[in-house]
Parts: C-alpha cells; structure tokens; sequence
C-alpha cells in the first residue's frame, strides 16, 4: 500500500474518533455550566479548553458560547469537531481509490451538513448528531471492509486516538466534582454508564469507575482496551519475518510499555494524581502516534492536536 493512501486511512479513523469524542465531552460539561449555576462558568470553561489542548484568550471572560464556538464550529481551529469532520473529508478524497463509495458519502455529506452556527436550545441535538455521524462511519468500516492494511491503519489511528480522548474525559474529572455525582457523569460521556452497572451491580465510585474506565478489558472505550487493539493492529502490520524476534517498531514499544504501566499500577495510586497520569497516557498516545508517521508515513507532516510538538 502507497504510504500517502495509509497516512490517509490512519487519519480518516483518528478525526472520526476525534470528532466523537470531542462532542461526547462538550456535551457533558456544557450541559454542566447550563444546569449548576455555583460552577464559575470562566473557569471551568478556561480548564475545559485547556484538558482539549486549546489555548484560551486572557482578554475576555469566557462563556459557555465561547467554548461551542472555539471547540465545535470554528472550522480552522485544528481541536474543533468542525476541523476534524473536514479533515477527515480531505483525507478520504486524497485516498478515494481505496476508500468505499459508501464511506465518501457519509463523511462528503456530514462535512457539507456541519452547521457555521448552534442555536442554544440545540446544543445537546447537535452532539448527538455528530455522535450518530461518526458510528455511521464506524460502522461502514467495521461491515465492509476487508481485514486488510486498509482496515488495520484506520483501525490503528481509531484506537490511538480513542485512548487519548478517554484519557482527556478522565482528566476533566475535576472540572465536575463540584456538580454531585462526578463519576456518574463521567461515565455517561462515554456511553460507559450501562455496561459499568452490568460489570459492578452498583452505584459508581471513585475506584470502580476509574478501573471500568482505564483497565476494563471487555468495553470498547476503556483505555487498556484501546491500546491493546493498536497493538494488535501494528503486529498484523509488521512484516511475518520479524514476529520471531523482538519487536523493532518504537510505536509497538511505547504502547507495550504504557499497557503494562496501566496493568500493574494500582488503581488508588492512579487515582490520587489522575490528571497526571492521564497526560503520561497522552503524550504515550502523541509518541505513538509519531513513531508511526516515521515507520510509514516517512514523506509527510502528521496533522496534531494544538500545542503539540511537531
């Protein structure tokens, strides 16, 4: 495979999970500043953009529109679902001889949907728009497509990337402590809150939900999940001749060694610097992520979240 078509593919699946992420946490804590009038909507906005890795303007107070415009609609900030959509988009036409009829559709007409404006009372419909948006993507994939290269790089860049949104909605854990039940919340981001009921038979706390979150091994979203599949993907990648031996690729390295962080650091110790940690996950994710794009995708920039390094 030509390596700007998996760059490409890598891409398609990083931004379509991006742009779901990123709506599932605006979401949960706009709605937040909505409902609890004792959060001080400057700050939380100021903590929300900066755990999105968006820097915030010092000459203005910020509001909850601030955020929907900065985070969901502004169509060149690069952490924007608008950007990321787009993106995606790009990267499917630059690779449209592999990617399918049906997948061009989905993300051309999502792309030409995405609305310049969001009306108050229509926040919450616009999230769960982007949501059903990108599992139709999702889905196209997962149904029809080959497991070949194509399916692992996009598979690849999915993973990669859902790890480090988790890892961001947990660090956001603080920004809702003051609301009541902030595990709760958390968990329902991510669409996690039925399957930690049907794992743990109670009420969410503190040391569950965490570990449903970072080590479960059966649900999709959790980040042990997620860096285990890229694993996976980058070993159907390698060539068959270097399975005998230990691995070369520095990707496979780095998420062998986050994994096993996760794996045998206890929970409670995890937990009482969780922002932390959540940013070793990130920057684990970001290194990965670059160790890829040299392995290959050698000729060309990697598109990255705002402030990292490139």
């Amino acid at each position: 495979m030509l390596s700007r078509i998996a760059e490409s593919l890598f891409w398609i699946g990083r931004y379509i999970e991006r742009s779901d992420g990123t709506a599932r946490i605006l979401d949960v804590h706009l709605q937040l500043l909505l409902e609890d009038p004792w959060i001080e909507e400057d700050a939380a906005c100021r903590a929300l953009l900066s755990v999105m890795g968006s820097a915030a303007p010092d000459d203005t107070e910020l509001t909850r529109a601030d955020v929907l415009a900065i985070l969901a609609i502004d169509r060149q900030h690069p952490a924007s679902i608008a950007y990321s959509l787009g993106a995606a988009r790009e990267n499917a036409r630059r690779a449209r001889e592999i990617v399918s009829t049906e997948l061009w559709e989905v993300l051309n007409t999502t792309r030409a949907r995405m609305p310049r404006r969001v009306a108050s009372d229509k926040v919450h419909e616009f999230f769960a728009w982007v949501r059903e948006r990108a599992a139709l993507a999702v889905g196209i994939i997962e149904s029809a497509t080959s497991r070949d290269e194509a399916w692992s790089f996009f598979t690849l860049g999915r993973s990669l990337e859902r790890a480090d949104m988790t890892a961001r909605l947990l660090a956001t854990h603080s920004l809702t402590e003051a609301s009541g039940p902030s595990w709760t919340t958390i968990l329902r981001s991510c669409g996690a809150y039925e399957a930690y009921l049907r794992t743990y038979r109670g009420v969410p706390s503190a040391r569950n939900a965490a570990e449903f979150l970072l080590l479960d091994r059966l649900f999709p979203r959790s980040i042990l999940f997620s860096v285990m599949r890229a694993e996976e993907c980058l070993r159907e990648l390698e060539p068959r001749s270097s399975h005998r031996s230990a691995t070369s690729d520095g990707a496979l390295r780095l998420l062998g060694q986050i994994r096993s962080e996760l794996e045998y650091r206890p929970v409670s110790e995890t937990l009482d610097d969780l922002p932390r940690y959540m940013d070793e996950v990130q920057s684990a994710m970001t290194a990965a992520s670059e160790a890829v794009r040299h392995r290959y995708f050698p000729t060309n920039a990697a598109p990255s979240w705002v402030g990292e390094s490139s």
